[in-house]
């Protein structure tokens, strides 16, 4: 452990919370000005505007692999300046894009930028706190972490009723200099230089095959990269939805955030339920959710004949959010479990292969959109289906599981 004083808890706890939730501000804050920006750089096929949010997911997928034996190597704070850095150059590239092109790679480097925060901090967490200690830590982090993707469209739409689409990237850009301002001035470097560990081509390539190769680990991370597809699906799909289909002008930020809201509740009640039941009971349990709710919904589709009014569709979306919100936690805490001896390379490759195959069905699923809900209804369908079959599976080769993630 690095020998020098450590800030208050409560400063450091909230200084990883900023950290963390750049990635859901940077994705979540767009989402209202979608539509503007499509229009801005002349992207004739609205649907096109979705690789502004799958943009960022890729950049995310290969930043993961490479910021956790890079922090291993050079240290925690390193990492996070040069992924910042990153993330400035792709916020400035994006508000300064008079291309679509240049907005795509502009987002991808801020996506690749932001993962060295969602790894880093996860390190610098596991440097400071252990056992009761580091789960109270992640805890708080996480109840402050919950209310950024509730928030981030609001806080779009009102930079949106101020100024244009360009000054969302100008405040991500300030955010993320603030952060780093921070973390260099408050925070000591919390891996301590003995502890270190040489950067090492064939430890990062023992680390894939080990992570892909196992039976349990492989397919929870499947279950996870399917599932997450859906996810990003809706993240992909939910301006045009719910602002344009439904026509809920500004309101978009709020409904949108209610739906967030219960996807972290539904989180963090799943810290409470894995006291009680097995991870993979929960899992089914939400797998099945989302299979009688999708398969309802598109029941009613092809009845009604139409998408149901916003009120049904909330209420559909919201009992599939709690369902993910159990899922997310649980399926990284199986995969990871039987790996424990290479933990910290097992999460990179995990994260990396999920954030992978989710932006491939994620894609699939928002460019299939037709001016109603049935494409994202199809998917939900579709992917708790593969994946709870994928689920059972895993059943064959269980170990004695965790039973808390």
């Amino acid at each position: 452990m690095i020998s020098a004083p450590s800030k208050p808890q409560s400063e450091f706890i909230a200084l990883m919370a900023m950290l963390m939730s750049m990635v859901a501000l940077s994705i979540d804050a767009m989402l209202p000005a979608l539509q503007q920006i499509g229009h801005s750089l002349g992207v004739d096929d609205p649907n096109q505007t979705q690789l502004i949010v799958g943009s960022v997911f890729l950049g995310l997928a290969f930043g993961q692999m490479f910021y956790g034996p890079l922090s291993d190597a050079i240290g925690r704070k390193p990492a996070i300046f040069i992924g910042v850095g990153i993330f400035l150059v792709g916020a400035f590239i994006s508000g300064t894009a008079q291309t679509f092109d240049m907005m795509l790679l502009g987002r991808i480097l801020q996506g690749a930028g932001a993962a060295s925060c969602r790894v880093v901090t996860l390190a610098m967490i596991r440097d400071r706190f252990s056992g009761p200690n580091m789960a109270r830590v992640m805890s708080l982090i996480m109840l402050m972490f919950i209310l950024v993707p509730a928030i981030a469209p609001s806080v779009g739409q009102g930079i949106l009723f101020i100024a244009e689409w360009r000054a969302i990237f100008w405040v991500l850009f300030g955010f993320g200099l603030i952060g780093s301002v921070w973390l260099a001035l408050r925070q000591p470097e919390t891996l301590a230089i003995e502890n270190r560990v040489p950067l090492s081509v064939n430890n990062i390539i023992s680390g894939i095959k080990q992570t892909l190769g196992h039976p349990t680990a492989s397919r929870y991370t499947l279950a996870g990269g399917i599932m997450f597809g859906a996810f990003v699906g809706y993240l992909s799909s939910s301006q045009q939805i719910i602002q344009i289909q439904y026509d809920t002008g500004p309101w978009f930020a709020l409904l949108f955030g209610l739906l967030a809201l219960g996807v972290g509740l539904s989180s963090f009640a799943n810290s409470r339920l894995v006291m009680r039941f097995s991870l993979e009971k929960l899992c089914i349990a939400a797998l099945s959710l989302i299979l009688f709710s999708s398969s309802s919904m598109m029941i009613t589709l092809l009845v009604l004949g139409h998408d149901p009014s916003l009120l049904s569709t909330m209420v559909f979306l919201i009992s599939v959010f709690c369902a993910f919100g159990i899922l997310f936690g649980n399926f990284n805490a199986l995969a990871v479990h039987p790996l424990g001896h290479i933990a910290g390379m097992a999460n990179s490759v995990i994260s990396t292969v999920q954030t992978l195959i989710s932006v491939l069905i994620g894609s699939a699923i928002g460019q299939s959109y037709d001016g109603s809900i049935l494409p994202l209804t199809i998917g939900f369908f579709f992917c708790s289906l593969l994946t709870l079959f994928i689920v059972l599976n895993a059943q064959k080769y269980r170990q004695p599981a965790a039973t808390t993630p």
